[in-house]
């Protein structure tokens, strides 16, 4: 049997961030290895109409807790949904909630974080930095606690090109920051924002840089480590492997390094730190780098290709146009791109809808989304360096069978089939369509193909027609081109003529 899995049955675990991407593939890898853990507590701050429990069971009716239900049919009873709000700086937990908590949790997994690149300084700084230091201030007051394991990024330090597997200094101390926060108003805050996050190109990068530094200043005589995943993206292998043709161009450089790491990954990782953590109690907080680009490099373009190669291949349904993306590294290009093939085809598809009565959308959803990739801009656009001696080391610890079920080495993945399992798994499980469905939208494809080379047939003829009407030059040019082919034709006609 697994040691890590074995190591974690008759556990009390507390999550943060359960609800999220990656603590809710946590929680299903927790309970599909270690059927046998006691409880789960996840921190939960109930929707408007949803009551803790209904949360719950939305989470479990999801088709990715469908293996577990088979291994663990009582999943639902080693769930304790706690009241939580990681907003409020006493995290609004009750005295009740606070002291169960307290006395029985032996292992903490802290994933809870806002991953919003836009995010204002303050709600930053209160999610990742404040939150932390209250989670550290409660592990210290538990008895059985046997480890803490915090999520970071591998992205917290990207104002550096290489990056060790230690804790970089902040200009400004955390406690610092925190402090000010709570008497500074918004104006001030939105000033000194740009001074703060100095070289990082966003408030999130920053903040989570001020988390780590609480985590190693506030973490006691507690058996602590650090995760840094870099761009956490859909499953590779468990427990299912997971274009609408709107984003025509992106500013981006293609041989950049595509860092993206497979969630299942980094759990796996986080459950092996958890375990090693808590049994081998290093002297030291180790930080654990959790990337692809050293060992398994894929670069923008290649990835950029492939995915609109399996586009061709499993095409999504009701395309608004034929999948298609242009990385450039200029900006001046970029901006024509926008203009032309992003915001032109929408505002007409808006004013199609208006003539139709129907409300306007694709303007909205354009800016949407030109939005977020202007955020990522900073990320397609570099290649970084992240040294990965923990992470081999954790991994020359692992017992065969321990490296099959809990595998995290990146050597192994097939880049390809990632990639094809990965827009399968949109189509199927985010999308909801369905594969019979996939001739059909390969015939209308084909009509989008159609229409695209219509219309750029048809602008070209009305442009070089303008052309012709207002310019003597052009003219001379195309009776020069036609009298050019006529006489390169005749020359072929006529020794065919010949030797007939």
């Amino acid at each position: 049997m697994s040691s890590i899995a074995a190591f974690y049955g008759g556990k009390s675990i507390l999550i943060t961030g359960a609800t999220g991407f990656l603590g809710k593939v946590l929680m299903e890898k927790l309970f599909r290895t270690s059927p046998d853990l006691k409880v789960i507590y996840i921190l939960v701050r109930p929707k408007a109409g949803q009551t803790l429990q209904q949360r719950v069971v939305q989470i479990l009716n999801s088709k990715l807790f469908e293996k577990v239900k088979e291994v663990c049919p009582n999943v639902q009873e080693k769930i304790r949904a706690v009241y939580a709000d990681l907003n409020q700086n006493d995290l609004a937990i009750s005295n009740g909630d606070m002291q169960e908590l307290l006395s029985c949790t032996n292992i903490v997994f802290h994933c809870a974080a806002t991953v919003r690149f836009d995010d204002h300084l303050r709600h930053a700084v209160q999610l990742n930095v404040t939150a932390t230091q209250k989670l550290l201030l409660m592990a210290s007051q538990m008895p059985k606690l046997e480890a803490f394991i915090h999520i970071s990024t591998a992205f917290s330090n990207c104002n550096l090109k290489h990056i060790d597997e230690v804790i970089y200094p902040c200009p400004v101390e955390p406690k610092k920051i925190i402090d000010s926060m709570e008497w500074l108003d918004d104006a001030i805050i939105d000033e000194i924002t740009p001074k703060l996050i100095g070289d990082r190109p966003n408030t999130y990068t920053y903040t989570k840089a001020l988390g780590e530094m609480v985590v190693h200043q506030e973490g006691g005589n507690l058996n602590i480590a650090i995760v840094r995943p870099s761009i956490v993206g859909a499953t590779w292998q468990e427990p299912f492997p997971t274009g609408k043709g709107f984003l025509r161009a992106l500013r981006a450089t293609p041989m950049a390094v595509a860092d993206v790491i497979p969630v299942d990954t980094v759990v796996n990782l986080t459950l092996a730190v958890g375990w090693y953590t808590a049994v081998h109690r290093p002297k030291s907080t180790l930080i654990y780098h959790c990337t692809s680009g050293n060992l398994n490099p894929c670069y923008w373009g290649k990835m950029g290709f492939q995915v609109l190669a399996t586009f061709e291949k499993i095409p999504f349904e009701r395309a608004f146009r034929r999948p298609y993306a242009d990385l450039t590294t200029n900006t001046i290009i970029t901006q024509y791109w926008n203009a032309v093939s992003h915001w032109a085809p929408a505002i007409i598809y808006d004013f199609y809808l208006r003539l139709t009565g129907r409300k306007p959308r694709m303007t909205k959803l354009m800016n949407r989304l030109l939005r977020t990739v202007s955020m990522l801009e900073y990320f397609v656009n570099r290649s970084w360096e992240w040294s990965t001696s923990n992470t081999e080391m954790l991994m020359s610890k692992l017992s065969p069978e321990d490296q099959r079920v809990f595998n995290f080495d990146v050597r192994q993945l097939n880049w390809l089939e990632y990639i094809e399992n990965y827009v399968l798994g949109v189509k199927k499980y985010l999308l909801k369509e369905d594969m019979a469905g996939v001739p059909e939208a390969k015939q209308h494809l084909k009509r989008l193909r159609n229409i695209h080379y219509l219309f750029n047939t048809a602008l070209f003829l009305i442009a070089w027609r303008l052309l012709m009407a207002r310019s003597q030059m052009a003219r001379n040019v195309w009776f020069f081109i036609v009298s050019f082919c006529y006489k390169f034709l005749s020359y072929f006609r006529a020794p065919s003529t010949l030797k007939v």
